[in-house]
């Protein structure tokens, strides 16, 4: 995370809605004596009591030979971002930088079983497909019968339990308002100019 405390962001409600928007994190752990990272699919769950994050690796993964023993690791979504040039400023003697929002998770992580591996895919698949409506829904119920549990079988299950949550969102928050409007207006349609201006204050 930026140590900068203006661009923290430790409300729930608001990295949740990120790891909604941007599914498809980097899982960084030390296992086996290594520091191991991969790339990976997520689906946040509530379950009673905790708030957990399943995702699946490929059995010739990395990490996924450490999963058995368990290790702990953090889990990072990145958002929008974009490269901010000092000119766009409109003031002096400023320096280049880079505009983000991204969302780290941190916990243990174990294996899951063959079920939850399976119910972890259906929820997936439909997680994903509902944002190609009004597409008809895939189902693996369009595979040939054995097919999915063939390739299944490549695949190993995880959940990280969330100890930790929180988020930087990066968006010029130690800037003028005007500085922030030049910055906008440079970047045009770019999904980080849209943020920085939902985040700017509106005029009273």
């Amino acid at each position: 995370m930026h140590p900068a405390a203006a661009f923290k962001t430790e409300d729930e409600a608001a990295l949740l809605a990120h790891l909604s928007r941007h599914p498809f994190a980097t899982i960084a752990a030390f296992a086996d004596g290594q520091l191991r990272l991969a790339h990976t699919p997520i689906v946040v769950r509530r379950l009673p009591g905790d708030l957990c994050i399943d995702f699946h690796l490929s059995r010739n993964n990395a990490l996924a030979g450490a999963l058995d023993a368990g290790f702990r690791a953090v889990l990072v979504s990145l958002g929008a971002h974009a490269y901010i040039s000092p000119d766009w400023y409109g003031a002096a003697d400023q320096v280049p930088t880079w505009n983000y929002v991204s969302c780290e998770a941190e916990g243990p992580v174990k294996t899951m079983d063959d079920l939850g591996l399976t119910a972890l895919l259906d929820d997936l698949s439909a997680q994903e497909e509902a944002r190609l409506a009004p597409k008809p829904l895939w189902t693996r119920a369009k595979m040939s019968p054995g097919r999915f549990e063939a390739m299944k079988r490549a695949i190993i299950g995880a959940r990280l339990k969330v100890e930790r949550l929180e988020g930087t969102t990066k968006l010029g928050q130690n800037k003028s308002e005007a500085e922030r409007l030049g910055v906008v207006a440079a970047l045009g349609d770019h999904p980080v100019a849209a943020l920085m201006r939902a985040a700017i204050s509106p005029r009273g």
